[in-house]
């Protein structure tokens, strides 16, 4: 009999019964299509062995005018730039009391022998536990070194609003107050959570209801995680907690940043000449081609302290962040979504701002007229279902709904998927403000990273290949994705969520999982052996597998073979039967494998283990011959 050559449709498809998609794929993981035939996808690195304090969900990069390739990076308890594998911290510091000096901090730490918690001492200091300070000019006490206490602490407990402690890590020797009275000490802006929290705190029962105002609410009341915005505004960075302040980050006109790059980033309302800035912006960004600050959900122009209009949009004047008093003799303005309840995000497109509510899609326009920009409703009846679940690329914006995909080309469509029912049956839509989504452009992908229902962080993703049309998935566990041109790889953040530590990893460099071995598979669906109406028997296959890009001595991957009579039975798996799950290695020196299974029909898996093993499938052979009916 005649070899049967297999051949599976590119993609895989988790929508339609195992049988139903036949010579399709089924199941896979860490694999990609390349012109319609599936391989492992590329591996990652840490950028650098350094650690960022918190969870990161925010990567930017920008190259300035002096060649200076910097990545902003926001987590929920610092802000950092990244340039040359070390992370420059530029958290800006809190709007009231940011600083304290002498005589206030003097001799203002205490020291207890053997114990290297350091109680400090400054009144009025109001610190809050977990949230960090940090310190100059302080001389040692004993064996706390004055390297020990000049830097950056978290605050370990708020003893009351005039003391609080820190953990210095070495053991006092003494007893005792001290430190000097040369000690500067500034204060950093709250930290945030690290996902959205339940909470059941003081305050959140109603006024004179059964419960009683100022105790705990009966019912689960959600905290946000704390995420950030970045744009750059020429060589200056504009960054703005979302539903938060905005601050500005000046890079300075040294050729040489390091002085820029330990300076704290401040509030944009204290940048010279600025004028009526919003207190609290959802997202703030650069409209670059006309060079105007918008801010989306905002404080109103005029608007008392701590007013807030989810679906404002507010812009500075042009080339000039900090002007936002609409004059006739500058461009500020204003403007507001007519439907929804808020905006969850904007982004820009190459020939306008699209601007999504939780129901509606706005197309925001610079008009060169007095107006400065036009709004426009394009789409309704639509959903978004996180403000960073959303990519654009080639002009074609994509982005997750709450239970199906779009792209937006000019109009906004459905966009097919094999895998929804996949996504979002397994979704968790209580952590859906972390699903994240981004580009790689190098292997025309979409991805989106998403938590699954039992997980509190993203451990999931899902990939659209827009030239080739298809959809794969796999586990992996990202906070932040950035594709970024002006680096060499696209990168992504790992983030330990137990110690909340993230990690920057190059991604797409080398074929492993940072020096580990990267698991990596796909599966079919259950093929026909001939006509699969008789039963077969297959004595051997012609593996076709391309180990290109290995730099394993001799790489290898595993062909399984699982036979099977009916869709409905059980892969065979006693190997005593003739009809078993047979599992083979190959390598690129494999010109045959040799086996014995009586089937109907089949699904073929290919995995792989090794380090530094990359491969590609072709189209195996099966030779078969039939052998009866039952």
């Amino acid at each position: 009999m005649p070899f049967q050559k297999l051949q599976f449709k590119p993609g895989v498809n988790r929508d339609q019964t195992n049988y139903t998609n036949e010579g399709g794929w089924n199941e896979c993981d860490k694999i990609r299509f390349r012109s319609g035939f599936p391989e492992k996808i590329g591996g990652w690195l840490k950028t650098t062995p350094e650690f960022m304090l918190g969870i990161c969900r925010q990567l930017f990069g920008w190259i300035t005018s002096y060649n200076d390739n910097f990545l902003a990076c926001g987590t929920n308890k610092k802000v950092y730039i990244e340039v040359g594998g070390i992370f420059y911290d530029i958290t800006p510091l809190r709007a009231i009391d940011p600083t304290f000096t002498t005589p206030d901090t003097n001799n203002c730490f205490s020291t207890t022998s053997g114990s290297s918690i350091v109680t400090v001492a400054i009144t009025n200091s109001v610190a809050i536990q977990g949230n960090y300070v940090s310190f100059t000019g302080a001389n040692s006490i004993g064996t706390v070194t004055a390297a020990l206490l000049n830097k950056d602490h978290e605050i370990q407990t708020a003893i009351n609003v005039d003391a609080f402690t820190i953990d210095v890590g070495t053991a006092a020797n003494t007893t005792g107050a001290g430190g000097g009275t040369t000690i500067n000490a500034a204060f950093e802006i709250n930290i945030g959570n690290a996902n959205i929290t339940q909470g059941y705190g003081w305050g959140t029962s109603t006024w004179s209801d059964n419960i009683g105002w100022g105790l705990g609410s009966p019912v689960a009341v959600f905290l946000p995680q704390q995420d950030w915005w970045f744009d750059q505004f020429d060589n200056d960075l504009i960054l703005n907690l979302r539903n938060g302040p905005i601050y500005y980050w000046e890079r300075g006109t040294d050729p040489n940043p390091t002085i820029a790059l330990t300076t704290r980033a401040i509030l944009l309302e204290d940048l010279g000449g600025a004028t009526d800035v919003p207190t609290s912006a959802m997202q703030t960004f650069v409209s670059q081609n006309d060079k105007h600050l918008l801010a989306f959900g905002c404080q109103p122009y005029n608007g008392a302290a701590g007013e807030f209009d989810p679906l404002l949009i507010r812009w500075a004047s042009q080339n000039d962040p900090g002007m936002w008093e609409p004059l006739v003799t500058n461009s500020a303005g204003f403007i507001r979504v007519s439907r929804g309840s808020q905006i969850v995000r904007a982004i820009p497109t190459k020939q306008e701002i699209l601007v999504f509510t939780e129901a509606t899609l706005n197309s925001l326009q610079f008009t060169g007229t007095s107006d400065v920009f036009a709004l426009q409703e394009i789409g309704d009846n639509l959903s978004i279902i996180g403000p960073r679940a959303v990519s654009v690329v080639n002009n074609m914006t994509f982005w997750m709904g709450k239970d199906k995909f779009y792209v937006y080309t000019g109009r906004v469509e459905t966009l097919p998927c094999t895998l929804r029912n996949h996504v979002f049956t397994n979704i968790n839509l209580n952590q859906a403000d972390q699903i994240v989504s981004g580009t790689n452009e190098g292997w025309n992908e979409v991805w989106w990273m998403y938590p699954t229902v039992n997980s509190n962080f993203n451990n999931a993703y899902v990939i659209y290949n827009h030239l080739e049309r298809i959809w794969y998935y796999g586990t992996i566990d990202r906070t932040a994705w950035l594709d970024n041109p002006l680096r060499q790889f696209p990168q992504a953040i790992n983030a330990d969520s137990v110690n909340e530590l993230s990690y920057l990893y190059n991604h797409e460099d080398g074929t492993n999982d940072d020096g580990l071995p990267m698991y990596a598979y796909i599966q079919s669906s259950d093929f026909d052996l001939m006509d699969g109406d008789q039963l077969v028997l297959t004595r051997r296959m012609i593996p076709d597998v391309n180990f290109e890009g290995s730099t394993a001595t001799s790489p290898e991957a595993n062909f399984i073979i699982r036979p099977r009579n009916f869709p409905g039975s059980s892969f065979y798996s006693n190997a005593s039967n003739t009809q078993r799950v047979i599992e083979t290695t190959v390598n690129q020196f494999t010109d045959q494998v040799f086996m014995r299974a009586r089937a109907r029909q089949i699904a073929l898996k290919i995995e792989s283990t090794g380090l530094d093993t990359q491969w590609q499938l072709g189209s195996p052979r099966l030779d078969l011959r039939p052998d009866g009916k039952r």
